[in-house]
């Protein structure tokens, strides 16, 4: 076996390698950029390096720098992960070139079947069905366009390398095509080095499942089952499990089977995935195939009990796989979610700031197991993809693990950044995800975009009970020393208020918080015998309460409710019955949503990647003005009114924080 290997990544892949690397015995050297010095990652290896900026094509996506790490470090091996270069054949080709074992398939396999376009052709070869579209050579926007035509709005320009959602645009009418276009190459290049496209049918709303296959280097071919990806944002995955629910055995056995014949037409080595795209009958359609591990490889290995990772270094090493295909047993069922560092209140726009608080459920891996790449102290940034963890579950039937995860979400605290846990534990109740296995013609991609469509809002309003244990975390330093309460270190807090308040007299005190951005103004009256509140015109009475290490018990309105409140730089956390809620509070009796009306505003930290006017152009409100891009993916920012542009304070490459002033408009009056 290999003595060291590098692992050219970050996160919680880069943490998930080194842990199956140790366990075998193998040193392991982590490479790091100037954001990542201190990352979980680097203490996670026996050793690292750091291999430049901040940027990813400073550092993760530098071939040369980390072949030059690798031998610096005397590793025999190299494991890419996913994502950065781990399907870049250059890459690959270089470690060939300096006798350094790429852990995946060689180049040539990954110059075929990492782009999307020669996959297709050589897949079609072997009889494997296609949706309609075009993977040619020829990238001009006039080829390209007319392709379009051809196959008939809407459709999908997808990039050739990579994936994870990046580089794709989804196109419904001829007048929107270039745009997207010019879209989709930029995220592509920006991405994956890579600008040229492919187009293809947009089918609205698919199921989308892949296939584990492995192969090694003495012609042994086997799959470890499917699994269902459907549910998607912006072409990302934010839900995936195995096996995919309701599919009938005799499909089951055809996509295995397909999946098989895909990797032996090209000589496959080493963890690969095949994905399809399925409708509603179980008919599938090949899409594309990842030369790599997935992220969601940990649901595959819940259900078949197998590390994929040893699998990966012992094929790359040289050894036969581990098992044949009648040996792979499926049992149970595994979920995984994606922790992202986001906010689904604002469009899904990432956020960044540093890690206060985390505290997670992990039971060894058996049935809840959390591959995690933070750790508290960490800073999330804007230059890489916002994934910062996943949860997974295991139990015997699918709803049991559905269960599982439920209580998991529910037990995962974090504090300094806004994450999509809420959102995650909403999706995993929708019925047409909860129910799949009753009704599978209602799970397909479009399952995210319907509950948003039918929600309207993502977030709820402010509760009572989490209003509650806000305010018996306020009152906990008088409880416990019987004095004038002095808890808060903000300096501006009621409590630091000295103007003859004491507990046992009655008094009224008034908060003012701010919670998704709307103001809120709570009411507490105390007498001696009792303790109330007011919330939207609704008054509670508080009872019974209690301190328990970190936890807060409390009866509200003669409900028990408990939780745990965390007081940082980003706030009060607060986490109440699976729900983490912001509270933020108002230091002035002003009201939070007073703006000038002349700015347009900066929603979020990054990099100004294009801009669309000219000082002095007159737009119109909704006109895209400005793109932002952050963690890998553009956002377009569209003026809030109609108006001219008088000044730009920002030019393209320059780094924004969220908040700063883009440009300033003047209001058409008219």
């Amino acid at each position: 076996m290999f003595s060291k290997i590098l692992i050219a990544n970050r996160g919680e892949i880069a943490v998930r390698i080194a842990r199956t690397a140790k366990k075998l015995g193998i040193k392991t050297v982590a490479v790091c950029s100037e954001a990542d010095v201190n990352a979980l990652h680097t203490t996670e290896c026996d050793q690292k390096v750091m291999i430049g900026g901040s940027l990813p094509s400073e550092s993760y996506l530098n071939g040369r720098r980390i072949i030059d790490a690798a031998k610096d470090m005397g590793v025999e091996a190299i494991h890419p992960g996913y994502g950065f270069l781990s399907e870049n054949a250059e890459f690959a080709a270089l470690c060939e070139d300096e006798k350094i074992k790429f852990i995946g398939p060689s180049s040539r396999v990954i110059q075929a079947m990492g782009l999307k376009s020669s996959a297709k052709v050589i897949v079609e070869k072997a009889g494997v069905p296609l949706l309609p579209g075009f993977h040619g050579e020829d990238q001009s926007d006039k080829t390209l366009s007319g392709e379009a035509e051809r196959i008939g709005y809407p459709v999908l320009i997808k990039a050739i390398a990579g994936g994870g959602g990046k580089g794709m645009r989804v196109v419904d009418q001829a007048d929107q095509f270039l745009a997207a276009l010019a879209a989709a190459r930029r995220e592509a290049k920006n991405s994956f080095g890579n600008e040229q496209v492919l187009i293809e049918r947009y089918i609205q709303a698919p199921r989308h499942i892949e296939v584990q296959v492995f192969a090694d280097q003495h012609e042994n071919y086997v799959h470890l089952y499917e699994r269902d990806c459907s549910l998607q944002r912006r072409y990302q995955k934010v839900i995936e499990e195995a096996p995919a629910p309701a599919i009938p055995g005799e499909t089951r056995k055809a996509l295995g089977e397909t999946a098989v014949a895909v990797a032996k037409a090209v000589g496959y080595e080493g963890a690969g995935t095949v994905e399809f795209i399925m409708d509603e009958d179980f008919q599938f359609y090949f899409m594309e195939m990842n030369t790599r591990l997935q992220v969601e490889h940990p649901v595959t290995e819940m259900i078949t009990e197998e590390d994929l990772v040893e699998w990966q270094l012992r094929v790359a090493y040289g050894e036969p796989l581990p098992k044949k295909q009648e040996e792979i047993k499926l049992n149970g069922h595994a979920v995984e979610c994606r922790v992202y560092a986001e906010n689904p209140e604002r469009d899904f726009l990432p956020a960044s700031g540093r890690i206060e608080y985390l505290k997670e459920q992990r039971d060894g891996g058996a049935t809840v197991r959390i591959d995690s790449g933070v750790k508290v102290g960490d800073e999330v940034g804007v230059y890489y993809d916002p994934m910062i963890s996943k949860i997974i579950s295991w139990d015997i039937n699918r709803q049991a693990a559905l269960s599982k995860m439920d209580t998991a979400l529910k037990a995962y605290h974090l504090a300094g950044i806004q994450t999509n846990t809420n959102f995650l534990r909403q999706l995993i109740c929708v019925p047409d995800f909860h129910n799949a296995e009753k009704e599978p013609k209602n799970l397909n991609t479009g399952v995210i975009s319907r509950y948003i469509e039918g929600r309207g809002q993502l977030y709820k309003q402010l509760s009572a009970e989490t209003v509650a244990l806000f305010l018996i975390f306020e009152l906990k330093g008088a409880f416990d020393n019987h004095i004038e309460p002095d808890v808060s270190a903000d300096p501006y807090s009621p409590w630091k208020q000295v103007d003859g308040w004491r507990l046992n007299r009655t008094a009224n005190r008034i908060f003012r918080i701010t919670c998704d951005g709307k103001p809120y103004e709570i009411i507490l009256n105390i007498t001696p015998k009792k303790m109330q509140f007011t919330l939207d015109a609704m008054t509670y009475e508080l009872s019974e309460w209690s301190f328990e290490s970190a936890q807060i018990n409390v009866t509200v309105a003669g409900s028990a409710t408990k939780g745990v409140v965390f007081e940082g730089e980003s706030g009060v956390t607060v986490f109440c019955d699976g729900d983490t809620t912001v509270l933020a509070r108002s230091r002035f009796n002003m009201d939070v949503n007073d703006e000038s009306g002349n700015s347009l505003i900066a929603p979020l930290p990054g990099h100004v990647r294009q801009i669309l006017v000219k000082k002095g152009d007159m737009v119109k409100k909704d006109q895209a003005v400005v793109i932002v891009e952050a963690m890998k993916m553009e956002h377009t920012i569209l003026s809030p009114k109609t108006g001219k542009v008088v000044e730009i304070y920002y030019s393209e490459g320059d780094q924004v924080l969220e908040g700063a002033e883009l440009l300033a408009l003047e209001e058409d009056q008219s």
